[in-house]
Formats: structure tokens, sequence, C-alpha cells
């Protein structure tokens, strides 16, 4: 390919160190690893909260960075080089790249759960580079081609869209069911408008903040309800309590019966989790998807009285990316009006600076591809 040929310089975003981020000219690849790998011209990135969390924080859980590392992992682009036995993808096609490369030989890898595979190369988790590079170089199938139909920011937001439809499918989501989603961000919002599209017969939003809870509304919500911490209510009250009387007032408001169906909890908040366990009804399926403290008190005697399935839910799995980039083409989920800010690629830095002010009205950020 004339174009990677040519391109001696690959220019990248890096984090440094704790805190510190640069622009550097790596070397490009003279060639790709195998038959089976592409190359793809990286075109748009959207910010997730795990590369601010590994930017401001230098770690999530085990995973420490210990050398410089690429941010990024929601991507979209061309095809610029293809290996000798790729099939699936030509040169010029754009893509939506699912960033994590599984084993493949595991019991995991082999049932179709490879989100749960161990050796996992996952694109910005140390020690591996992320996308937000010129040129990114992966297995061939691990890109999907997008229709004409849609732009390079939906071919990046597919990967949000593709951890909604896991949540959905982790949860057995199904036609008519009553649906509460704690969390109006981005993986909340589009988890409501996923349970639309599969035919929810209700879906409410929960937030504590109201610019979100709105946003939701004129989204995919049905309804919404605004959050107040046990704190604004100038009481002693204990916060499980509180959690209680919290969930008793969204199926009083929302006329949800003895609870919901569903409960997706998108936030990882300690009193939103609560809540979500009490107002789910005996017998249904509470899905826990947001990522905040790693132990929390929960409400464990609710959960075994009522006879709660509860599920964690992680990445995606096989046929999550094919169903995400359905549901964007055919509009029933529109992830672009989740964008709320555009940044150049040699504005990266800002982007971030952007999405770490964690201001209400920012919800998703989009950084422009190297040129």
């Amino acid at each position: 390919m004339a174009e990677v040929a040519s391109a001696r310089l690959n220019k990248a975003l890096v984090l440094e160190s704790i805190q510190k981020l640069s622009f550097q000219d790596r070397p490009a690849a003279a060639s790709l690893p195998d038959a089976h790998s592409v190359r793809v011209h990286v075109r748009q990135t959207g910010i997730c909260g795990s590369d601010v969390h590994f930017w401001q924080r230098g770690r999530i859980g085990d995973f420490i960075v210990r050398s410089p590392m690429v941010l990024g992992h929601e991507s979209g682009g061309v095809v610029v080089e293809v290996g000798a036995e790729v099939s699936n993808v030509r040169v010029g096609d754009r893509v939506a790249i699912e960033p994590g490369l599984p084993c493949r030989r595991c019991d995991y890898c082999r049932s179709g759960f490879y989100n749960l595979c161990g050796d996992t190369v996952f694109a910005a988790t140390p020690p591996h580079d992320g996308t937000l590079q010129k040129y990114y170089t992966t297995a061939a199938d691990f890109v999907y081609p997008i229709p004409d139909g849609m732009t390079d920011e939906e071919a990046a937001l597919v990967e949000p869209v593709a951890v909604a439809v896991q949540v959905a499918k982790t949860a057995d989501l199904r036609a008519n069911q009553t649906v509460l989603v704690f969390g109006c961000g981005p993986i909340g919002v589009l988890c409501q408008a996923v349970a639309k599209a599969y035919g929810a017969s209700k879906v409410t939003g929960v937030d504590v903040s109201e610019a979100r809870t709105e946003f939701a509304r004129a989204f995919a919500a049905d309804g919404v309800y605004v959050s107040k911490p046990a704190q604004s209510s100038g009481t002693d009250a204990d916060p499980v309590e509180h959690a209680r009387s919290v969930a008793d007032d969204i199926i009083s408001q929302f006329q949800l019966g003895e609870g919901a169906d569903v409960v997706l909890e998108c936030t990882g908040a300690e009193p939103c989790i609560q809540a979500g366990i009490f107002a789910t009804r005996k017998g249904g399926t509470f899905v826990q998807a947001g990522m905040g403290k790693e132990n929390v008190v929960f409400p464990i005697t609710a959960a075994c009285t009522r006879g709660l399935t509860i599920r964690g839910s992680i990445r995606y799995t096989t046929g999550c990316y094919q169903q995400a980039v359905q549901l964007i083409s055919s509009g029933k989920v529109q992830p672009a009006r989740l964008i709320t800010h555009r940044f150049a690629f040699d504005d990266a830095d800002k982007a971030f600076e952007t999405v770490k002010r964690a201001e209400e009205s920012t919800l998703k950020v989009m950084i422009a591809g190297v040129q």
C-alpha cells in the first residue's frame, strides 16, 4: 500500500506516566505481523472513562501502567492494508474496530464468551497500546465493515453500543418487559435505547443529574427519575433504608407493580446498587455493568428472599458487534446524538481535560484521526 509504505512515522497519543500525556511519532511497522491481520487508518476515536482512569490514576484493578502506552479503544477507520489470507474486508472498507483479541483456544472462547478469556489482548489496557494513533494493526476477524449510511463517528461508537448489547444479552432482555436503568451517562442511555429496540414495554432512567435525565428522556427513556442522595434529605436515615425508599418511590411513580422485570445498574455507585436490588421484582433480573468501589454494602437478604437472578456484564461476546452495527445502521439506536465535543487529533490532550472535568453537559467526546 502506497499510503503505508510512505508512512515512516505513526503519530500517537501516549500515556508516558500518571497524568502525563505526550504526542509521539513512532516508527510504523513495515509489514503486517501475519496473513490474517489488517492495518486500519483510524479516523475517529471516542474517549472512554477507562482511558481517563489510566491517565489520572495509572491503574484499574490489577491492570497497572508500568511503561508508556497509547490510549484509546473506541475507534473506527478505513482499511489500508490486508494480509494474504484476509477475505472478510478489503482495502478501502470502512470498519468498526473491536478492541479486544482473545486467545480463541480456551473453553470461554470456544463457547462464545471470549469476554472472559484470561489471555485477551485489549487495546489501551496495560501493557497493550490502544487506537489513538494514525495506524492500528489488528486481526481481520475483529474489524466489522459498516454500511455507507454510517459515519466514521458512528463506527467508533459501535464499541459502547456493543457494551449495551452485551448488557441486554446478559439480562436475557425480552419484549414487553419493564426495564429500570440506573445511570444516564453514555452506557446507561445506550442500554435504555437497546432495551427499547428490543421491545421493552417501559424503560425508566435514573440519575442524580437533571440534565442527564432530561437527555435520557429525549433519547430513549419512557420516564426518568432524579435521585437525591441521603444527605440531601437532612436526616440521619440509614443509607440502605434510604435506598429502599428510593426504590419504593420509583416503583410507585412509574407504576412498576412489585418492581421492574429487569434492572440494569450502569453507575457502580453503592446507593444505586442497593436501590436497584430493592426495585427488582420477585424473580426478576439484576445486571451489574457499572464499576465503582471494589467492595460495597449489598442487600443480600433482599436479593435472596426475592429470588433474584444477579449477573455481571463485561465487554462483549459473540455477535454483539454485528448487532450493534445493525442497530445503528437501522436508526434504532443513534449514538451520534451523545456527542457533545469534537477535537482534532493535535488537541487530544484538551479532549481528555474536557472529560476529566466531568461536567453534566459532557457525554461523549470524539477525537478525529491523524490525517
